[in-house]
């Protein structure tokens, strides 16, 4: 049996609002969002949410494990509800496209460091860099050269 996501926040102690399903709503649309696809998609049903709530939102369910944020280098924070698995990240270095990778090998941590400094490593977070396969249409096999790099809305870096 799947449990709603009222059920979800009350396991974790927060209240059941608006706001927050309406952001939880958006994350399981569309995975791997930034605030500002967030705010846009959750005012779609609730018109007076501010971009102030949904940051508070989003840092109550990341605090709790409902969530989780990931921050690409150059990127804006992202947001998705996959968590507690140790799963990667792809990015494309042209449009900013995410996609999930399982765990690389092995069981959480995925990955050993060459020197813990004294660390106990439970968790490890990669990120792989590309070309996702929108962007090498028309590429010739084999190129390595990188197109001219955009963020997420298209703009050149």
């Amino acid at each position: 049996m799947e449990t709603t996501w009222q059920e979800q926040l009350h396991a974790v102690g927060l209240r059941v609002t608006r706001p927050r399903l309406s952001v939880l709503q958006v994350l399981a649309e569309r995975p791997h969002a930034d605030v500002d696809t967030i705010v846009t998609a959750a005012r779609t049903v609730h018109p007076t949410l501010s971009p102030q709530a949904v940051y508070g939102v989003l840092e109550a369910l990341v605090a709790t494990g409902l969530a989780r944020r990931i921050e690409p280098a150059g990127a804006p924070a992202l947001f998705e509800l996959r968590v507690g698995d140790n799963h990667h990240h792809l990015v494309c270095r042209s449009c900013g496209a995410v996609a999930d990778v399982d765990c690389t090998v092995g069981a959480a941590p995925c990955l050993t460091p060459s020197d813990t400094a004294g660390f106990v490593v439970d968790e490890a977070e990669v990120v792989f860099w590309g070309l996702c396969r929108d962007c090498r249409v028309g590429t010739p096999s084999g190129t390595t050269t990188v197109p001219e790099h955009h963020d997420r809305g298209g703009v050149k870096q």
